[in-house]
């Protein structure tokens, strides 16, 4: 049995919760949150004790994985106890609100024997595994670019509610970061290495509230030549789904929920992606569960979990490039 605890349970925690509970042989232990009421809630709904210090919690309980779930400027400083503590850790996205806290938790888990994962679960989507196996077997022909939109909303009251999602010292940034930093994930993943930005975000309609961009636009251009361009909002009046479209020599691929494969010869091919009930939000997507179950069941591989810090870092490094052009966080440029 593997013992787990997790550490912020506020909303994104739900799903870790859930996946805990489904997953074979795993055992929750302990909960810690530094808000009273979300880790009362969480102690009276598991049942195991609960702390309001990540510290305190490794001085009574030695989990063997810890969850971390808190806010993004709270992922490194957590994380960098737990390695020392010789705990595994698996991460919400992003890595971290900066690139050197990047770095610093990147170097820490390459000088350590304990594993270190980052939840980017949307690649374990069926419809991404799909697309990237169909790229891979080189039947459709060099990749010649893509498009990828996230056209969601946010009110006021979202920011108001948890302050730290709209500020560049505790969130690292807005949109990019916090929504649209999955989508990139997959773009980059699918296409190719990201070598070049060409982007600008900016803050359209939720000025009074907050300082981050609740809107951006990019265009990526890719280590193997292939041109993509990105565009996200959170001023749109209703979640649309997310859209990624690949297109290549000899045909295209398409995912918006499903994904549809067109073949230059007229074929058409579709995947259907997987329903999973959950009381998180859908459009966190269907496979936290997934990446669970892969990251505990590759605990005992001398090899590091294969979205790690470095690999987390590459859609990070673009939204701080985008970030840097446009004026908006002072953080070093994308390397060219």
């Amino acid at each position: 049995m593997t013992t787990a605890a997790v550490i912020g349970c506020g909303d994104v925690a739900t799903i870790h919760f859930e996946a805990i509970e489904a997953v074979e042989d795993i055992e929750l232990v302990a909960v810690c949150d530094t808000d009273p009421v979300a880790l009362a809630a969480a102690v009276e709904r598991y049942g195991v004790p609960g702390f309001a210090d990540h510290r305190t919690l490794l001085a009574h309980v030695r989990p063997d994985v810890a969850h971390v779930c808190t806010p993004h400027d709270q992922h490194v400083p957590v994380a960098l106890d737990l390695l020392d503590a010789g705990v595994h850790v698996l991460t919400e996205k992003p890595v971290a609100h900066t690139l050197a806290d990047a770095e610093r938790l990147a170097e820490a888990a390459e000088r350590s024997d304990t594993r270190l994962g980052v939840c980017f679960q949307n690649r374990y989507n069926a419809t991404s595994q799909a697309a990237r196996a169909i790229l891979d077997s080189g039947e459709l022909g060099a990749v010649l670019g893509a498009t990828a939109t996230v056209m969601w909303t946010r009110t006021p009251d979202y920011y108001l509610a948890k302050p730290w999602r709209g500020r560049w010292e505790r969130a690292g940034g807005g949109l990019l970061i916090n929504q649209a930093i999955h989508t990139l994930d997959l773009v980059q993943w699918l296409v190719g290495d990201v070598v070049e930005v060409s982007g600008r975000a900016s803050t359209r309609l939720y000025g009074d509230v907050i300082e981050v961009e609740d809107t951006a636009e990019m265009l990526l251009t890719h280590a193997g030549g292939a041109r993509s361009v990105v565009f996200g909002a959170l001023t749109n009046v209703v979640h649309a789904p997310v859209t990624i479209e690949i297109t290549a020599e000899r045909g295209s691929l398409a995912i918006r929920g499903d994904l549809t494969v067109t073949h230059a010869d007229g074929r058409v091919e579709t995947v259907t992606e997987r329903r999973a009930p959950s009381g998180g939000r859908t459009y966190w997507g269907v496979s936290h569960e997934v990446l669970v179950r892969d990251f505990y069941a590759r605990l005992g591989e001398p090899d590091p979990f294969w979205i790690g810090p470095r690999e987390a870092m590459k859609s990070l490094r673009i939204l701080k490039d985008v970030y840097a052009q446009s004026g908006l966080d002072r953080e070093v440029a994308l390397a060219r």
